[in-house]
């Protein structure tokens, strides 16, 4: 979570925004609280979407489906939307925990089997619902699924559809192999998935094993389907549903409703609750301490006129915003506003993975002016950054198409003298924000983010724009291009400016 934009609104509709949740590919989503004090996630769709006629179409089918099928105990169901608005928003109940893939992949690992035959549970409810509203959900994996204290939760109706719509966009590891041959997407894919999931819970691994990386042609993602079943990690009493709800042949997959019968779902979760503590105890005390400081978080301020919004751009680009009002090295914040950071830092943790935030950046930290010490003048490294530099090849101007692959994604490191360089890279294609970069100083912070620009050829990120510092410490940087080297680092280097490289390391 971070801080609202000087160009954010700070009210949609009845709600006011206290903080940024995320980005995902087709908008930003704000923390809010209505008016009643019920805090939500908004998504307020991107401008150049919502001029799009045929994508308030699309968008106002999907609020129609997932208000019919997200009204259920097991999902977060869409409490307000205006499809016709200039600015399109949906709000949805906010659900106050971590994803699955979060909790897995780098708080907790794979979860023990009485956890997960709660969240087999949950999850067969969910879909139970979406398909006897005749849709199918098409998204589920890990990142869509939320923990809470009474139970997990299916989020991200995104792209549903009706059981008779088109092909379903391939998710590695996570879609049926029916799918990926061209068919359409059907509740037995929704439950090939959920058997996915299952397994990716109680391992920490996909059932296939490796598998490509996004975007990989369907073929390819079809030889990792495919690929013999490496089910041995299981518990023994989940082998076989899991087993079962990976079967090749959709038809002899189970029906939702048999998934609870034979997970004992009745033994498990009643009326959209877990009937027992569900997860370890370290994962219960985490959920308590940050639900009571969400419920604790103080409004974001009295209302203010939102500032005029920035004009239209390409999506290939981004808009600097206006810089902040104080630097790293100006006067200390209250307690007040100190509490109000330390909360939004615990909301960030809870809710990562609730949208897929997509994040990138490249950048000027200068040290403060501040008696005998003076600014660097690197435009996008540190000074004295080493290794030769990459060549440079020419950019795309036309935005190609595909997504950041995935051997550039997770989080990376450079340390040069006193300042420590973080780099986190997430999935995204052209036009959207695919990393968000950090340097930290004894003497400032700044924090950057940018969209990706190629994802083809060389991988090259947009000129990034500054989220946290201001000039002339942090200022905003120029178009860089992104190598990965035989010796597994990662090696970023400014387009234009003459500013030497910075080579990172896996975090």
């Amino acid at each position: 979570m971070e801080r609202l934009h000087p160009y954010d609104p700070h009210r949609i509709g009845t709600y006011r925004l206290l903080s940024r949740l995320g980005a995902g590919s087709t908008g930003q989503v704000y923390l809010a609280r209505g008016d009643r004090g019920r805090t939500v996630a908004v998504k307020l769709v991107h401008h150049g979407l919502g001029a799009r006629e045929e994508f308030r179409v699309r968008l106002r089918q999907e609020v129609a489906a997932v208000r019919r099928a997200g009204g259920g105990a097991w999902t977060a169901p869409i409490l307000a939307a205006d499809t016709e608005t200039a600015a399109p928003w949906v709000a949805t109940a906010h659900v106050a925990g971590p994803s699955l893939h979060q909790v897995v992949a780098h708080d907790f690992g794979p979860l023990p089997a009485p956890s997960v035959r709660v969240l087999a549970a949950g999850l067969a409810y969910a879909l139970r619902d979406v398909h006897r509203a005749g849709l199918v959900h098409r998204a589920l994996r890990p990142s869509h699924v939320l923990l809470s204290l009474d139970g997990p939760r299916v989020v991200d109706f995104g792209i549903s559809r009706a059981a008779t719509g088109s092909p379903a966009f391939p998710s590695p590891g996570f879609t049926a192999p029916e799918q990926l041959r061209g068919g359409p997407a059907t509740a037995a894919g929704d439950v090939f998935r959920l058997g996915a999931v299952l397994a990716y819970a109680a391992t920490g691994r996909l059932p296939s094993g490796e598998v490509p990386e996004p975007g990989s042609p369907p073929a390819l993602l079809l030889r990792g389907t495919e690929a013999e079943r490496d089910l041995a990690r299981l518990p023994p009493d989940l082998y076989a549903l899991v087993r079962d709800c990976l079967d090749r042949d959709p038809g002899a997959r189970p029906q939702p409703d048999e998934v609870l019968e034979r997970i004992g779902a009745s033994k498990a979760v009643a009326d959209g609750r877990a009937l027992e503590p569900w997860l370890p105890p370290t994962l219960v005390a985490q959920l308590g301490r940050h639900a009571v400081r969400l419920l604790d978080r103080e409004d974001a301020g009295p209302d203010r006129p939102a500032p005029p919004q920035p004009p239209a751009v390409p999506p290939s680009y981004s808009v600097p915003p206006a810089p902040e009002t104080e630097s790293p090295a100006g006067p200390s914040r209250t307690a007040s506003t100190a509490v109000l950071l330390a909360v939004a830092a615990v909301v960030a943790v809870l809710s990562a993975g609730t949208v897929d935030a997509v994040m990138n950046g490249s950048e000027d930290p200068r040290p403060p002016v501040s008696g005998t010490r003076k600014p660097t003048t690197s435009p996008t490294s540190p000074p004295g950054a080493t290794g030769p530099s990459v060549a440079a090849a020419p950019a795309d101007p036309g935005g190609p198409s595909g997504t950041l692959p995935g051997a550039y994604l997770g989080s990376w490191q450079a340390v040069r003298g006193t300042q420590t360089w973080r780099l986190t890279l997430t999935p995204g294609s052209p036009g959207e924000r695919v990393m968000a970069l950090t340097v930290e100083d004894p003497g400032f912070t700044c924090a950057w983010t940018a969209p990706l620009l190629s994802a083809s050829g060389p991988v090259e990120l947009d000129a990034s724009t500054v989220t946290s510092g201001a000039p002339p410490t942090c200022t905003p940087g120029v178009r860089s291009r992104l190598l990965l080297r035989p010796d597994g680092t990662l090696r970023r280097e400014p387009v234009s400016g003459g500013a030497p490289a910075l080579d990172y390391t896996r975090a």
